[in-house]
């Protein structure tokens, strides 16, 4: 089994995506305290291949997911933030928070361009500015949960709660739902 070879984020930089690694260093230094990288293998970049590979527990991981809306012409860009055994709202919740007619995964392609990082590395750490960042109420009773370093061959380690620290951050009630032991997740179990 390989092992994490932790360090503090901010000295982790060299691994990191630059959108995440410029983040990291505007963010208060109680919090960045708090956050760890570890660089990985990128073929177990997705949350079930890195969980079984390095025996991090499963319920410790957290995706984030790029999700678009459209209202007319007027196209809206959100992250979203759900533990990984749990199943993202878009239809209902999503819709809501963006104040839009129809939302989706954005396309992948879209997702990459616009953040600056490798898909299945997307992290909350470094967004687009004026992106919101929407994280499952769940997501911060995680003692520690593990998310994308922008780039498929690091992780980025932190307590849940210091995700409601960061920029842009509106932690919302049942952004996400349970996912049965025979539901299919789709998408959301393979996007970081």
């Amino acid at each position: 089994m390989p092992t994490l070879d932790r360090s503090p984020a901010l000295v982790a930089t060299g691994f990191l995506a630059i959108p995440v690694a410029q983040a990291l260093v505007a963010l208060p230094s109680d919090v960045l305290s708090t956050i760890q990288a570890a660089p990985i293998d990128p073929d177990l970049a997705d949350t079930a291949a890195f969980s079984e590979a390095y025996g991090y527990p499963l319920e410790g991981g957290a995706n984030c997911i790029v999700v678009a809306g459209k209202r007319g012409d007027d196209v809206r860009y959100a992250a979203c933030v759900v533990l990984a055994s749990t199943k993202l709202d878009v239809n209902r919740v999503v819709k809501k928070l963006l104040d839009v007619r129809k939302a989706s995964f954005a396309p992948m392609d879209d997702a990459v361009a616009l953040t600056g990082m490798e898909y299945g590395g997307i992290t909350p750490i470094g967004l687009p500015a004026d992106w919101p960042v929407f994280v499952d109420a769940r997501v911060l009773d995680a003692p520690e949960v593990v998310v994308g370093a922008g780039l498929r061959g690091a992780k980025v380690f932190l307590p849940g709660r210091t995700l409601a620290a960061l920029p842009n951050v509106t932690v919302v009630e049942g952004l996400a739902t349970d996912v049965g032991p025979a539901t299919d997740v789709g998408p959301v179990a393979d996007v970081d």
